[in-house]
């Protein structure tokens, strides 16, 4: 069947704003599913976890489908899923804890295309623990991280590399099952950024070669939260801070006091909307429902992209910046003559919303010769249509008010 790009917007009571939205890598809008399943969540008996009362059990029954849902999503066990505030916060939490293990002279890579909530984590752990930073390069004309960028950078003595899935400035994906091959032959491990990748292609933690990752579910369609995953016995061998009374079990040892149990319905519903994109699939598994929907997904992605690149190839002065061969569907531009800022703003003006600036990806958009401007940054999400495409481009032929870049 086809992609029903009618039925997915209807779901989305947001859209009718009447704006193109082109911001989805910094989050989406919210399915009606989603938002009932939250409601639903609040409004019925709610206590914390335990099995004597009924607002205890349905607790219970919210915890366990959202980590099921995000193991099915993830490619990853249900009793690995870990719940916090954000992945920056998950982030800092397993920088710390892994931290604990590391001594002088050891090195932790890090690099230069990624969101900064994968950098400064593991750069200021590494600070604590007297272990040394290095920093791995990517190609500025593509912007594409590739393996021998990484592997410029191990030794004996790397502990960790943390490695983006998709770039949220260019959508750069990098080849991340080479990278995991070379960072475990030093026998360091390999923490992979799935946040701006998990919202256009299935994870599967286990053919990625990652031995943690991180992703957010207000990307894909959910509530505003992060989601930590890794291999079971990785997991169970480290030791994080916590409270003496609270569960020791993994994963309630790395969630630090009660979780946000209707972010959690609702995360649990938007895998399930994101698994019924395609309607073909239905009767399968979870999993099997989402690889098909998001095969149908990318496909969608893709002809959306082919349509953006064309009519922009039409305009005068416009220039995309590291554009890669492989990528997810964001494209990173600037108009001659104007600041990022002035096009976002004309953007607006007509209904497009696209935003400016280098999105926390500081040191990429410094090699990709942007500064702290950045560009504009165009991403889809499911929802996004051909209109909406050629709304964004009908607007850059239009002239732009404002100040002129010098």
């Amino acid at each position: 069947m086809p992609f029903d790009i009618a039925a997915i917007r209807a779901q989305i009571p947001a859209l009718a704003s009447g704006s193109a939205r082109f911001d989805a890598p910094g989050g989406t809008q919210t399915p009606q599913p989603v938002i009932d399943a939250m409601v639903a969540a609040l409004t019925a008996p709610l206590a914390n976890r335990g099995h004597t009362t009924e607002g205890e059990r349905n607790t219970e029954r919210v915890v366990a489908g959202a980590r099921a849902a995000l193991g099915d999503l993830l490619g990853t066990a249900p009793e690995t899923v870990v719940f916090g505030r954000s992945a920056t916060q998950l982030t800092y939490d397993l920088s710390r804890t892994l931290a604990k293990t590391w001594a002088p002279g050891d090195e932790v890579v890090v690099t230069r295309l990624d969101h900064d909530s994968n950098i400064r984590p593991w750069v200021q752990a590494a600070e604590s623990a007297g272990a040394v930073v290095r920093w791995a390069d990517f190609d500025p004309s593509t912007s594409e991280l590739r393996p021998e960028h990484i592997e410029a950078q191990l030794s004996g003595r790397t502990r960790l590399v943390a490695v983006t899935a998709a770039s949220n400035l260019t959508g750069a994906r990098p080849d991340l099952p080479a990278i995991a091959a070379l960072v475990h032959g030093t026998g360091a491990l390999f923490h992979v950024d799935a946040v701006g990748y998990a919202s256009h292609a299935l994870v599967d933690l286990a053919a990625m070669g990652a031995d943690t990752l991180v992703c957010s579910p207000y990307k894909f369609l959910g509530p505003h939260l992060g989601v930590l995953t890794g291999r079971a016995g990785l997991l169970e061998s480290l030791r994080p801070d916590k409270l003496l009374p609270s569960s020791d079990r993994v994963p309630e040892r790395f969630e630090l006091g009660t979780l946000p149990y209707e972010l959690l319905a609702g995360a649990h519903a938007a895998v399930d909307f994101l698994a019924d994109l395609d309607p073909d699939a239905r009767g399968r598994s979870r999993r099997e429902r989402l690889t098909a929907s998001f095969a149908a997904l990318e496909e969608h992605e893709h002809a959306l992209s082919k349509r953006l690149e064309d009519g922009l190839a039409g305009l005068d002065g416009i220039t995309v910046h590291g554009r890669p061969a492989s990528a997810t569907p964001i494209l990173l531009f600037t108009v001659e003559g104007h600041r990022p800022a002035d096009i976002a703003r004309h953007l607006a003006a007509h209904g497009v919303d696209a935003p400016a600036g280098s999105f926390y990806a500081v040191h990429a958009a410094e090699d990709l010769g942007l500064g702290a401007e950045g560009g504009v940054r165009v991403g889809f999400a499911p929802y996004t249509s051909e209109e909406d495409v050629d709304r964004l481009v009908a607007a850059l032929r239009l002239p732009v008010a404002g100040s002129r870049a010098e």
